[in-house]
């Protein structure tokens, strides 16, 4: 089931999460995560008027994703970016895919025009699910991060809808 989420969610997210911040290049993000962070992040996506789902499997949050500003000026409203991270144990099982259709469809109805997704290279699993769902590359920035003493590049992927 794909739902929106909820501050109760939060605690479940912040372990999804945190799995990546400790042990992957995937988020730049270098610090764990608290419940309360993670709660406040979905508040603030939530009082922005953007999505933020779970995916829910045997009663058990197994990922998530969301729609965030792009930039704070105002032209830039109509344009998102968007992310998804998944219980390691629940990859390549479809959930990603679910949860971002669900939340390109949420945003069609919200008329955003633009999708924008970062990926931390190299991530082919990753570059085949944006791929599979008509997102294309448009961009890419070389060692843009350094995260376990490796610098990362960057490359972004992007959709219109509401064309």
């Amino acid at each position: 089931m794909i739902r929106s989420a909820s501050v109760e969610d939060a605690s479940a997210i912040a372990v999804i999460y945190n799995h990546y911040i400790e042990n992957t290049p995937i988020t730049f993000e270098t610090d764990r995560v608290s419940e309360e962070d993670v709660a406040r992040r979905i508040e603030e996506c939530q009082g922005g008027n953007l999505p933020w789902l779970v995916a829910v499997h045997y009663g058990k949050v197994i990922g998530y994703c969301y729609a965030s500003k792009w930039k704070g000026r105002c032209a830039y409203r109509h344009s998102v970016e968007a992310t998804v991270y998944l219980d390691p144990a629940a990859t390549a099982k479809g959930w990603g895919t679910r949860l971002y259709m669900s939340l390109l469809a949420e945003l069609e109805s919200l008329k955003i025009h633009a999708v924008i997704c970062g990926i931390a290279l190299p991530n082919e699993a990753s570059i085949a699910l944006h791929e599979k769902l008509g997102m294309e590359k448009v961009a890419h920035f070389k060692e843009v991060g350094n995260k376990f003493g490796k610098w990362i590049d960057v490359g972004y992927w992007q959709c219109l809808i509401n064309a």
